[in-house]
């Protein structure tokens, strides 16, 4: 499913991702690691690479993150990403669990 993803797709996901991370306002290491390994597995280039990496500085800001704007057609896979991500840790904050459920309600 990540393959059938366009560039753009790809860095809304990511912003996505990382915006979890930071929901409890720091990003553990788990965190850190699980982001890496998302961007292995989504193949971003340089350009693509380095933006993730300013949002692991700085949360993404939240008017770049409209739930509206995720195709239909990835916003199970958004969700489950962003699910995986606040597990990625073993430990869920309550932050972070609502955030899922707010997101789970605009998907819908």
């Amino acid at each position: 499913m990540l393959d059938a993803l366009n560039r753009e797709d790809r860095l809304q996901l990511m912003r996505f991702v990382c915006s979890f991370a930071w929901a409890d306002l720091e990003i553990a290491d788990a965190e850190r690691e699980f982001i890496v390994k998302m961007v292995v597995r989504l193949g971003l280039d340089d350009e693509e690479q380095e933006q993730v990496a300013k949002w692991l500085e700085l949360p993404p800001r939240a008017d770049d993150l409209d739930p509206a704007d995720i195709p239909k057609e990835h916003r199970q896979l958004f969700l489950d990403a962003a699910k995986a991500m606040i597990m990625s840790d073993g430990n869920v904050e309550d932050v972070e669990a609502e955030n899922l459920i707010i997101l789970d309600q605009l998907l819908r």
